[in-house]
């Protein structure tokens, strides 16, 4: 049986430098994969808590026009 050393993943959000807001699309891009859907905390880290207002803000963004709901089909 091999052991892997995982590092425990941590919330970019915990420090308080970063503020989640949907005007700031650069921050909410990375959470969005290229088809659209909201990444998982599993795999970015983000705390429960965080996650939350991570997709509150991702559908206020995407209501306004700020980002797409999906990628373009073409």
């Amino acid at each position: 049986m091999t052991s892997y050393n995982k590092r425990k993943k941590v919330c970019p959000f915990k420090s308080g430098k970063r503020v989640i807001d949907y005007k700031n699309t650069r921050l909410l891009r990375d959470f969005i994969t290229e088809s659209g859907r909201i990444v998982p905390s599993r795999i970015t880290g983000v705390s429960a808590k965080f996650q939350r207002q991570l997709v509150i803000e991702i559908a206020r963004a995407r209501i306004l026009g700020l980002l797409p709901f999906c990628d373009s089909h073409d």
